[in-house]
């Protein structure tokens, strides 16, 4: 299990490319948590607060799709490290103006959202170029997953830590100031800076014009909606079960099952198309999130949310792949960042529809409308079947042009697989 990990590590930018991107995304991950610290701070409501983290959201989720189409016609360097830099200006415009007016802090969230560098989709984009083995580019989808849920772990501890250290104002610049230098590692690297995307038809749908998108995004929201509910339903669960940090014992062990599912994904190959495999795994993943309804005691909730996390990372993985065939050819970096949209906006409805029911059925229907959403995303995915199928040759995924100028692949790498 570990060779193929290992293998990929030494490869030569793999982790250069992997930990700047990391770095690079860490304000968007922390930024919900460090925006509220510092509103409370400033002696702000909870309200205002939430309104500015919801800002920054929406932004956030319109600019990774706008960005990632601006990277595919303009290359990596040009797009990603100016809106690294604007995001984390908007940041600084934040806390200079402080709480004193609304629309100042509103527009400083409107800039910080908007301008998040779709790094996630660049790094994807990369992969086949650096590695240049279907193989190896499987595994990297799945550490890149397990990565994700590291620095979702890790991340809200290093904003804790500079509040402590600092204050929460200068937690949040500092973050903000890793992002830059983690996107600036990234693009002046030799991967990023030769990396072109292939010719793209002009077209004003982008990577929307591809049905096999449009049902994994469709797919993914509903995903996103579960985790979104199941954050909910957890501090919920809590409040009945001993307050403090039985919601972090869920939802770490929730991340802590996913890790385990990557690493194991990642370190074999698995035959078949993965366009099917992602129907089995969505499926795998309903499944989990339906025991949390029973809500038992701690020890044992504890343990559902671990089960419940086992396949969400395996499932990611390999919708990557399925991305790679599917999206049209010249629209990769957008492609993947519509799966972060996607997934993001789910979230973010997900958690706003778990509120309320919460409040009327307690933490059982919270967990009972993430189990739904995992069931709404497997009717998706089955339903659409002949949209999600194998790909038309040459019309979908990263293909011979676009891995062809980024180096060469091994023979049969197409659209992410082995012919």
């Amino acid at each position: 299990m570990a060779t193929g990990y290992a293998e990929l590590l030494r490869t030569r930018y793999a982790v250069r490319l992997l930990a700047g991107t990391l770095a690079g995304r860490l304000p968007n991950a922390t930024a919900a948590l460090a925006v509220v610290l510092y509103v409370r701070a400033e002696g702000g409501s909870y309200a205002v607060a939430g309104a500015l983290t919801a800002v920054y959201g929406a932004c956030s989720a319109v600019g990774q799709p706008v960005l990632g189409r601006a990277v595919d016609v303009f290359g990596q360097p040009r797009v990603m490290l100016p809106a690294s830099v604007l995001s984390a200006l908007g940041v600084v415009l934040l806390v200079a103006v402080g709480l004193e007016g609304w629309w100042p802090a509103c527009a400083a969230m409107v800039v910080a959202g908007f301008f998040t560098p779709p790094l996630e989709g660049g790094l994807r984009a990369l992969w086949p170029g650096v590695l240049k083995r279907a193989d190896r580019v499987h595994t990297a989808y799945a550490l890149d997953a397990v990565a994700q849920e590291v620095m979702f772990a890790v991340g809200p501890l290093l904003v804790t830590l500079g509040v402590a250290v600092w204050s929460a104002g200068a937690a949040l610049l500092v973050i903000n100031g890793v992002g830059v230098l983690g996107a600036l590692s990234v693009v002046v690297s030799e991967p990023s800076r030769r990396w072109r995307s292939a010719p793209r038809e002009a077209h004003w749908l982008g990577a929307l014009r591809s049905a096999g998108m449009l049902v994994l995004i469709g797919g993914f929201f509903f995903v996103g909606l579960a985790l979104g509910a199941i954050s909910v339903a957890a501090v919920a669960y809590a409040d009945g079960h001993g307050g403090g940090m039985v919601s972090s014992y869920l939802l770490s062990a929730l991340g802590l099952g996913a890790l385990v599912g990557g690493v194991v994904y990642g370190a074999r190959q698995w035959p078949g198309a993965p366009e099917g495999r992602l129907r089995l795994l969505a499926g795998l993943l309903a499944l989990g999130y339906l025991p949390l309804v029973l809500v038992p005691g701690v020890a044992g909730m504890t343990v559902l949310a671990g089960v419940a996390g086992v396949f969400l990372a395996p499932t990611l993985a390999c919708a990557f792949v399925v991305v790679d065939r599917h999206a049209p050819r010249g629209t990769v970096t957008e492609a993947f960042s519509w799966l972060v949209t996607a997934s993001g906006v789910g979230s973010a409805v997900g958690a706003s529809v778990a509120g309320p029911v919460v409040e009327l059925g307690g933490a059982a229907a919270g967990f009972a409308v993430a189990g739904a959403g995992g069931l709404v995303a497997l009717a998706v995915f089955l339903s659409t079947k002949r949209f999600l199928g194998d790909p038309v040759p040459g019309g979908a995924g990263a293909g011979p042009a676009e891995n062809d100028r980024n180096g060469a692949v091994e023979p049969g790498f197409r659209a992410g697989r082995r012919a």
